[in-house]
């Protein structure tokens, strides 16, 4: 991994940055095992709980991704700045990291943590460094009908489905920097 330099930054003035881009596809980074795994998200939020600033970030089940935030309750945020390669997002948000070594696919360049272990990622230069402090499965039987109709169809892919309930897992943000 590389070092690079981090200039710290202030997740309240960048917010509406990072929710401006979580609405086109940020990812979560989680490790585990000797394994790094990034996921293309849409779903999530900043905002405060229990007095200290958080990242909510929503997880279906069936995911790679779970396992290793399971293993390991730590995950970096990615957020694009400026111009970048989409097909970071697309390969994140349609390929398994139980198949594909997706940084080494994708020649994407990972930076150590600051407080965590788990990787900032160059090419998504602005970073949020989270612990999970909380986890809840969501019950998709509270949902509207229309809701669960629209978000969990019954479709079968190769390495999941899309039925299955998202876990909401709240990262506590212990750093945040700019890559640079």
């Amino acid at each position: 991994m590389y070092t690079m330099q981090k200039t710290p930054i202030d997740i309240i003035e960048k917010a509406s940055d990072i929710l401006r881009a979580l609405r086109h596809g940020v990812l979560i980074t989680a490790k585990a095992g000797g394994r790094v795994n990034s996921m293309a998200v849409e779903w999530g939020t900043l905002g405060f709980n229990w007095g200290r600033p958080v990242f909510v970030c929503y997880v279906r089940e069936s995911r790679f991704t779970r396992e290793l935030l399971d293993s390991n309750p730590e995950f970096t945020v990615n957020v694009p700045v400026g111009a970048f390669d989409r097909r970071i997002i697309a390969v994140c948000g349609s390929k398994s990291g139980r198949d594909i070594d997706k940084a080494s696919a994708l020649g994407l360049t990972l930076v150590e943590g600051e407080k965590v272990s788990v990787p900032a990622i160059v090419q998504l230069p602005l970073t949020i460094e989270c612990r999970v402090i909380y986890r809840q499965t969501e019950d998709n039987a509270l949902l509207p009908a229309n809701l669960r109709a629209s978000f969990y169809p019954a479709i079968e892919r190769s390495h999941d489905t899309d039925q299955d309930n998202h876990i909401i897992y709240f990262g506590e943000i212990v750093a945040s920097y700019l890559l640079g």
